[in-house]
Protein backbone atom coordinates (compact mmCIF):
# COMPACT_ATOMS: atom_id res chain seq x y z
CA UNK A 1 0.00 0.00 0.00
CA UNK A 2 2.76 2.54 -1.56
CA UNK A 3 -0.14 5.74 -0.84
CA UNK A 4 -1.94 6.83 1.92
CA UNK A 5 -5.94 5.36 1.57
CA UNK A 6 -6.22 5.20 4.73
CA UNK A 7 -7.42 8.43 6.13
CA UNK A 8 -10.45 10.92 4.98
CA UNK A 9 -13.85 10.02 5.17
CA UNK A 10 -14.28 6.88 3.16
CA UNK A 11 -16.93 4.73 4.57
CA UNK A 12 -16.44 1.29 3.01
CA UNK A 13 -14.37 -0.94 5.16
CA UNK A 14 -10.89 -0.36 4.27
CA UNK A 15 -9.41 -4.20 4.50
CA UNK A 16 -12.33 -4.94 2.44
CA UNK A 17 -11.63 -1.56 -0.40
CA UNK A 18 -7.81 -3.15 0.06
CA UNK A 19 -8.79 -6.71 -1.21
CA UNK A 20 -11.13 -5.80 -3.69
CA UNK A 21 -8.73 -3.38 -5.27
CA UNK A 22 -5.62 -5.53 -5.13
CA UNK A 23 -7.17 -9.33 -5.94
CA UNK A 24 -5.30 -9.75 -8.58
CA UNK A 25 -2.01 -8.57 -7.73
CA UNK A 26 0.72 -11.05 -7.12
CA UNK A 27 2.23 -7.86 -5.03
CA UNK A 28 0.40 -5.61 -3.39
CA UNK A 29 3.34 -2.81 -4.84
CA UNK A 30 4.29 -1.11 -7.81
CA UNK A 31 6.76 -3.93 -8.13
CA UNK A 32 6.71 -6.31 -11.36
CA UNK A 33 7.12 -10.06 -10.65
CA UNK A 34 10.78 -10.34 -12.88
CA UNK A 35 12.36 -7.40 -10.17
CA UNK A 36 10.76 -9.37 -7.06
CA UNK A 37 12.25 -12.59 -8.20
CA UNK A 38 15.57 -10.86 -8.94
CA UNK A 39 15.47 -9.89 -5.44
CA UNK A 40 14.79 -12.78 -3.68
CA UNK A 41 17.48 -14.61 -6.20
CA UNK A 42 19.85 -12.03 -4.57
CA UNK A 43 18.75 -12.52 -1.11
CA UNK A 44 20.46 -15.50 -0.98
CA UNK A 45 19.64 -16.69 2.56
CA UNK A 46 20.29 -19.98 3.89
CA UNK A 47 18.47 -22.79 5.08
CA UNK A 48 16.73 -22.11 8.10
CA UNK A 49 17.31 -18.84 8.92
CA UNK A 50 14.20 -16.72 10.41
CA UNK A 51 12.57 -14.10 8.81
CA UNK A 52 9.94 -11.74 9.94
CA UNK A 53 6.98 -9.56 7.48
CA UNK A 54 5.40 -7.00 9.08
CA UNK A 55 2.29 -6.03 6.69
CA UNK A 56 3.04 -9.65 4.98
CA UNK A 57 -0.28 -9.14 2.56
CA UNK A 58 -1.03 -11.68 0.55
CA UNK A 59 2.64 -13.57 2.31
CA UNK A 60 4.14 -14.06 -1.50
CA UNK A 61 7.38 -12.80 -0.21
CA UNK A 62 7.61 -15.50 2.58
CA UNK A 63 6.56 -18.08 0.68
CA UNK A 64 8.55 -17.54 -2.50
CA UNK A 65 12.01 -17.35 0.04
CA UNK A 66 10.55 -20.56 1.62
CA UNK A 67 10.41 -22.23 -2.05
CA UNK A 68 13.99 -20.83 -2.15
CA UNK A 69 15.61 -21.45 0.22
CA UNK A 70 13.84 -23.30 3.06
CA UNK A 71 13.39 -20.22 5.71
CA UNK A 72 11.10 -20.08 8.27
CA UNK A 73 8.95 -17.36 8.71
CA UNK A 74 6.49 -15.06 10.48
CA UNK A 75 4.09 -13.18 8.61
CA UNK A 76 1.74 -10.01 10.46
CA UNK A 77 -1.01 -8.68 8.58
CA UNK A 78 -3.84 -6.71 10.12
CA UNK A 79 -6.41 -7.66 7.32
CA UNK A 80 -8.56 -11.45 7.64
CA UNK A 81 -8.93 -11.01 4.09
CA UNK A 82 -4.96 -10.76 3.85
CA UNK A 83 -4.77 -13.31 6.54
CA UNK A 84 -7.20 -16.01 4.20
CA UNK A 85 -4.66 -15.24 1.02
CA UNK A 86 -1.69 -15.84 3.13
CA UNK A 87 -2.64 -19.78 4.25
CA UNK A 88 -4.54 -20.60 1.16
CA UNK A 89 -1.50 -20.19 -0.97
CA UNK A 90 0.63 -21.76 1.89
CA UNK A 91 -1.95 -24.76 1.77
CA UNK A 92 -0.76 -24.66 -2.06
CA UNK A 93 2.85 -24.33 -2.57
CA UNK A 94 4.53 -24.82 0.80
CA UNK A 95 1.82 -27.17 2.71
CA UNK A 96 4.83 -28.72 4.74
CA UNK A 97 7.11 -24.95 5.76
CA UNK A 98 7.98 -23.49 9.07
CA UNK A 99 5.85 -20.44 7.81
CA UNK A 100 3.27 -18.80 10.74
CA UNK A 101 1.05 -16.01 9.76
CA UNK A 102 -0.76 -14.19 12.48
CA UNK A 103 -3.78 -11.56 12.12
CA UNK A 104 -3.36 -8.25 14.02
CA UNK A 105 -1.47 -4.99 14.25
CA UNK A 106 1.87 -5.21 13.25
CA UNK A 107 2.69 -2.39 15.39
CA UNK A 108 1.14 -4.81 18.58
CA UNK A 109 3.48 -7.53 17.63
CA UNK A 110 6.91 -8.66 20.09
CA UNK A 111 8.52 -12.06 19.12
CA UNK A 112 8.14 -14.61 21.36
CA UNK A 113 10.58 -14.54 24.09
CA UNK A 114 12.58 -11.77 23.08
CA UNK A 115 13.59 -13.84 19.80
CA UNK A 116 15.97 -11.42 17.50
CA UNK A 117 15.10 -12.35 13.63
CA UNK A 118 17.91 -13.21 10.79
CA UNK A 119 16.42 -10.74 8.45
CA UNK A 120 13.16 -8.47 9.00
CA UNK A 121 11.08 -6.37 6.03
CA UNK A 122 7.66 -4.08 6.13
CA UNK A 123 7.12 -3.93 2.70
CA UNK A 124 4.68 -0.77 1.93
CA UNK A 125 3.40 -0.36 5.24
CA UNK A 126 5.40 2.38 7.12
CA UNK A 127 2.37 3.58 8.53
CA UNK A 128 2.02 0.98 10.99
CA UNK A 129 5.09 2.37 12.95
CA UNK A 130 4.32 5.86 12.58
CA UNK A 131 6.59 6.86 9.09
CA UNK A 132 9.87 5.10 7.68
CA UNK A 133 12.55 6.32 10.47
CA UNK A 134 10.43 4.43 12.71
CA UNK A 135 9.82 1.69 11.05
CA UNK A 136 13.66 1.24 10.55
CA UNK A 137 13.54 1.91 14.28
CA UNK A 138 11.22 -1.15 15.03
CA UNK A 139 12.60 -3.58 12.62
CA UNK A 140 16.41 -3.19 13.48
CA UNK A 141 15.00 -3.56 17.19
CA UNK A 142 13.64 -7.27 15.91
CA UNK A 143 16.68 -7.93 13.19
CA UNK A 144 19.92 -9.43 14.62
CA UNK A 145 23.40 -7.38 14.00
CA UNK A 146 24.53 -8.74 10.74
CA UNK A 147 21.10 -9.15 9.43
CA UNK A 148 19.17 -7.86 6.67
CA UNK A 149 16.16 -5.32 6.77
CA UNK A 150 13.95 -4.89 4.20
CA UNK A 151 11.54 -1.90 3.60
CA UNK A 152 9.32 -0.62 0.60
CA UNK A 153 9.02 3.07 0.66
CA UNK A 154 7.40 5.45 -1.38
CA UNK A 155 9.93 8.81 -2.59
CA UNK A 156 9.20 12.47 -3.91
CA UNK A 157 10.02 12.01 -7.71
CA UNK A 158 9.85 15.84 -7.51
CA UNK A 159 7.98 18.67 -5.32
CA UNK A 160 4.22 17.49 -4.86
CA UNK A 161 1.72 20.15 -5.84
CA UNK A 162 -0.57 21.26 -2.82
CA UNK A 163 -3.65 20.39 -5.00
CA UNK A 164 -1.97 16.91 -4.83
CA UNK A 165 -1.29 16.88 -1.02
CA UNK A 166 -4.75 17.94 -0.08
CA UNK A 167 -6.39 15.61 -2.49
CA UNK A 168 -3.91 12.70 -1.28
CA UNK A 169 -4.48 14.32 2.65
CA UNK A 170 -0.78 13.89 2.57
CA UNK A 171 1.92 16.28 3.74
CA UNK A 172 4.93 17.21 1.77
CA UNK A 173 7.19 16.04 4.92
CA UNK A 174 5.51 12.42 5.17
CA UNK A 175 7.80 11.45 2.45
CA UNK A 176 11.47 12.15 1.35
CA UNK A 177 13.63 11.81 -1.84
CA UNK A 178 15.17 8.41 -3.03
CA UNK A 179 18.43 9.54 -1.69
CA UNK A 180 16.52 10.96 1.81
CA UNK A 181 15.70 7.39 2.48
CA UNK A 182 18.91 6.08 2.15
CA UNK A 183 20.24 8.43 4.13
CA UNK A 184 17.92 7.67 7.08
CA UNK A 185 18.70 4.19 7.18
CA UNK A 186 22.73 5.39 6.98
CA UNK A 187 21.59 7.53 9.98
CA UNK A 188 20.13 4.75 11.60
CA UNK A 189 23.37 2.82 11.76
CA UNK A 190 22.38 0.49 9.28
CA UNK A 191 24.43 -0.21 5.67
CA UNK A 192 22.44 0.04 2.72
CA UNK A 193 23.13 -2.60 0.88
CA UNK A 194 20.61 -2.53 -2.45
CA UNK A 195 17.49 -0.46 -3.99
CA UNK A 196 15.48 -2.01 -6.08
CA UNK A 197 13.16 1.45 -7.84
CA UNK A 198 10.04 0.88 -9.40
CA UNK A 199 9.16 2.28 -12.54
CA UNK A 200 6.28 4.29 -14.30
CA UNK A 201 5.81 0.70 -15.66
CA UNK A 202 5.42 -0.80 -12.42
CA UNK A 203 3.45 1.78 -11.39
CA UNK A 204 0.88 1.39 -14.35
CA UNK A 205 0.02 -2.15 -14.00
CA UNK A 206 0.00 -1.39 -9.85
CA UNK A 207 -2.77 1.35 -10.49
CA UNK A 208 -4.37 0.39 -13.18
CA UNK A 209 -4.86 -3.20 -12.61
CA UNK A 210 -6.89 -1.80 -9.22
CA UNK A 211 -9.33 -0.13 -11.70
CA UNK A 212 -9.69 -3.43 -13.36
CA UNK A 213 -10.43 -5.39 -10.16
CA UNK A 214 -13.38 -2.87 -9.19
CA UNK A 215 -14.70 -3.73 -12.76
CA UNK A 216 -14.48 -7.39 -12.00
CA UNK A 217 -15.99 -7.43 -8.57
CA UNK A 218 -19.09 -5.10 -9.35
CA UNK A 219 -20.15 -7.48 -12.12
CA UNK A 220 -19.82 -10.17 -9.93
CA UNK A 221 -21.37 -8.58 -6.68
CA UNK A 222 -23.84 -6.30 -8.51
CA UNK A 223 -26.27 -5.88 -5.29
CA UNK A 224 -23.24 -4.87 -3.27
CA UNK A 225 -24.49 -1.75 -1.47
CA UNK A 226 -20.77 -0.60 -0.84
CA UNK A 227 -20.52 -0.47 -4.96
CA UNK A 228 -21.31 3.25 -5.23
CA UNK A 229 -18.70 4.18 -2.26
CA UNK A 230 -15.56 1.79 -3.99
CA UNK A 231 -16.90 3.78 -7.56
CA UNK A 232 -16.29 6.79 -6.13
CA UNK A 233 -13.39 6.12 -4.30
CA UNK A 234 -11.22 4.36 -7.77
CA UNK A 235 -12.37 7.68 -9.83
CA UNK A 236 -11.13 10.16 -7.09
CA UNK A 237 -7.74 7.87 -7.09
CA UNK A 238 -7.72 7.46 -10.73
CA UNK A 239 -8.10 10.80 -11.41
CA UNK A 240 -5.20 11.83 -8.58
CA UNK A 241 -3.16 9.45 -9.79
CA UNK A 242 -3.29 10.33 -13.33
CA UNK A 243 -3.37 14.15 -12.97
CA UNK A 244 -0.17 13.93 -10.39
CA UNK A 245 0.56 10.78 -8.45
CA UNK A 246 2.15 9.22 -11.98
CA UNK A 247 4.85 11.62 -12.38
CA UNK A 248 5.12 12.93 -8.43
CA UNK A 249 5.84 9.64 -6.47
CA UNK A 250 8.58 6.84 -6.69
CA UNK A 251 8.95 4.14 -4.81
CA UNK A 252 11.80 1.57 -3.79
CA UNK A 253 12.51 -1.61 -1.85
CA UNK A 254 15.31 -0.61 0.42
CA UNK A 255 18.06 -3.63 1.29
CA UNK A 256 20.03 -2.44 4.46
CA UNK A 257 22.51 -4.70 6.37
CA UNK A 258 21.88 -4.12 10.55
CA UNK A 259 25.12 -2.77 12.08
CA UNK A 260 23.19 -1.10 14.93
CA UNK A 261 23.26 -3.62 18.27
CA UNK A 262 19.21 -4.46 18.14
CA UNK A 263 17.98 -3.14 21.86
CA UNK A 264 14.88 -5.17 23.14
CA UNK A 265 12.58 -3.09 25.43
Amino acid sequence: MPLNILTGDFCLDIWKYYNITHKAHLLCNPINKEKFEKLCRLLRFKQGEYVLDIACGKGEFLVRLNELYDIIGVGVDISSYCIKDCLEKKRKRVANSDITFIEMDGKDYNPESNEIFDHSMCIGASWIYGGYRGTLQALKKMTKLGGLILVGEPFWLKEPEEEYLKTEELKKEAFGTHYDNVNVGEEEGLTCLYTLVSNQDDWDHYETLQWWNVDVYIQQNPEDPDNQKLLEKTKRGKESYLRWGRDTSGWAIYVFKNLARPLIE
